[in-house]
């Protein structure tokens, strides 16, 4: 399953990716804010990575940025299950972020989630050292529910984490934010 944005694409990942993969994660400042990137990151990672099989219930994609004419990964995102539960989780290259291109994807994901999936509600989570990734989940409809400690496998230490809860029986977040202030 393929999803189309104004300026992005969110396809499965091909093994022919794993070098502009590679290029776009293998940053310390990606890397620092996952849970689970080992660190550092080579072009085995993201081959061995974009090999394996899916799980029922799981959908990874590859995000492609259109901007200027030729499309260039610029980042994933997903929804794996989760005890009970389903998360999404994202990641941009460093010069990806600040033009939202996280929003946009989370958006597609959204819908990807309530219609392909049938899923009724999604949790997420950021490293509290990561409020940019709090704002893009806040845009999407998230709910902050607590911190828990969370392993980050880049760095080695457990780190405080917010969590956060999204319903998706209840209507989608407003795209338009001077609609909002109507």
């Amino acid at each position: 399953m393929f999803a189309r944005t104004q300026r992005l694409t969110l396809r499965p990942g091909w093994i022919e990716d794993a070098p502009a993969l590679t290029a776009a994660i293998a940053h310390e400042a990606v890397a620092f804010k996952l849970a689970r990137l080992p660190w550092p990151y080579t072009v085995e990672h993201a081959t061995e990575w974009l090999s394996q099989m899916s799980r029922p219930g799981e959908v990874s994609r590859v995000i492609l940025a259109h901007d200027g004419g030729e499309a260039r990964l610029v980042g994933g995102i997903g929804i794996h299950p989760d005890g009970d539960a389903h998360e999404i989780g994202y990641w941009l290259t460093p010069d990806a972020w600040g033009r939202g291109y996280a929003t946009e994807a989370g958006r597609a994901m959204l819908g990807i989630a309530r219609y392909s999936m049938g899923l009724k509600r999604l949790t997420s989570g950021h490293f509290i050292d990561n409020p940019a990734s709090g704002r893009v989940l806040a845009k999407l409809g998230f709910r902050n529910t607590g911190v828990v400690m969370r392993h980050c496998l880049a760095q080695g230490v457990d780190k405080p984490c917010a969590t956060l809860d999204l319903d998706l029986s209840e209507d989608e977040p407003c795209a338009d934010p001077e609609r909002m202030a109507a």
